[in-house]
């Protein structure tokens, strides 16, 4: 019997078209639409337009400063690997991914497998920092596009957080490390400061049990850790759209600050498995220009989105669910931030 594995990603537009980039910020929008009150749907809808129109402008600067997002691609070629790895290792398996926000929508997805019969999914969010609106949100769309698909009832079994597989974290260090040393730089230099950039989240999440904030924290340390590096910093990259409270400090300030303390810093976007709008413009272009303004030398270091480990991991993952093992062989425990059914994720406190 074929299984499906879907990967899960949040999709951005490959081209700057206006319409496109209008109708991927709405769908956004409204997928965070719990972030703010609400009377009705209607007023969810016309509250995501709004905030879809107002942003829309600068988005579509930067896609057009970056010629459109290299996302789509490099995600449909990590699917390739993957392909490749399980086919090598005898599994029956159909790989697809499926886009949050961006086609291949997720609905649209669960609907060709559907029809194709596949009745037994794996699901991979393709965030290695589990987070409420990144990895949760993900596994949520997978069940509720196959809830609205008539008839359709199939197992499904999901890798929820993940950044704590050795093999991730050793390829995040050495990362930094080859950059590093082709730049000729010293991470261990005191006029050189390494900076982790993670994707920011909504404070309230937080305050409602997420641990995203920790597993940033502890990803950084770790990876600090192999590198030899005991001064490191961390800052978010917010989104503050709505006028709400995200995570501190901000990437720009961390940057701005060090300048007083420091002649150059490296930056590397910790939890980001693709380059995106989110690392080729803000960090790229924006901290770019707000670090020449400080005073400060600023590297940043590529998303290892081609390391061939990396489909690996994901591949070794998975296995306990395809050779029809017990996911706790691997460590797999049922995920406490997703709470589906057979979730499972590494980051979910032994139970004594």
């Amino acid at each position: 019997m074929t299984t499906g594995l879907v990967l899960l990603n949040f999709g951005e537009p490959s081209t700057p078209d206006r319409e496109t980039v209008r109708e991927y910020l709405t769908r956004i929008f409204m997928d965070n639409a719990s972030l703010e009150a609400a009377d009705s749907e209607a007023a969810v809808r016309e509250r995501s337009r709004e905030l879809a129109e107002r942003r829309l402008p600068s988005l579509m600067e930067e896609y057009e400063a970056i010629g459109g997002s290299p996302l789509q691609e490099q995600a449909g070629a990590q699917r390739d690997a993957i392909t490749s790895i399980l086919t090598e290792r005898g599994y029956d398996v159909r790989v697809v991914h499926a886009m949050q926000f961006m086609d291949p929508l997720v609905p649209d997805v669960v609907e060709q497998l559907a029809a194709d019969g596949i009745e037994s999914l794996i699901a991979v969010p393709m965030y290695p920092l589990s987070g409420p609106s990144t990895t949760v949100s993900a596994i949520d769309a997978l069940h509720d596009a196959i809830d609205d698909t008539a008839g359709y009832d199939p197992e499904v079994r999901a890798l929820a957080g993940w950044h704590r597989t050795p093999t991730y974290t050793r390829v995040k260090a050495e990362t930094i490390a080859d950059y590093a040393a082709a730049e000729d730089l010293a991470l261990q230099d005191p006029d050189t400061e390494l900076v982790f950039s993670a994707h920011g989240t909504p404070v309230s999440y937080l305050e409602e049990g997420s641990r995203y904030d920790q597993y940033v924290e502890e990803h950084a340390a770790m990876i600090a850790r192999l590198l030899g590096v005991d001064s490191y910093t961390i800052g978010f990259q917010n989104h503050a759209n709505r006028g709400i409270e995200w995570t501190e400090p901000e990437t720009e300030d961390v940057v701005v600050d060090l300048a007083d303390e420091v002649e150059r810093v490296i930056v590397d976007p910790l939890s980001f498995i693709h380059e995106q709008s989110e690392t080729l413009v803000e960090l790229d272009i924006d901290l770019q220009e707000d670090a020449e303004e400080a005073g400060v030398d600023l590297y940043r270091v590529p998303v290892p989105h081609d390391d061939d480990r990396i489909p690996r991991v994901i591949a070794d993952r998975i296995e306990p669910f395809l050779a029809g093992g017990d996911p706790s062989y691997y460590q797999l425990r049922q995920c406490q931030c997703q709470p589906a059914e057979s979730t499972y994720c590494l980051n979910a406190p032994r139970r004594q």
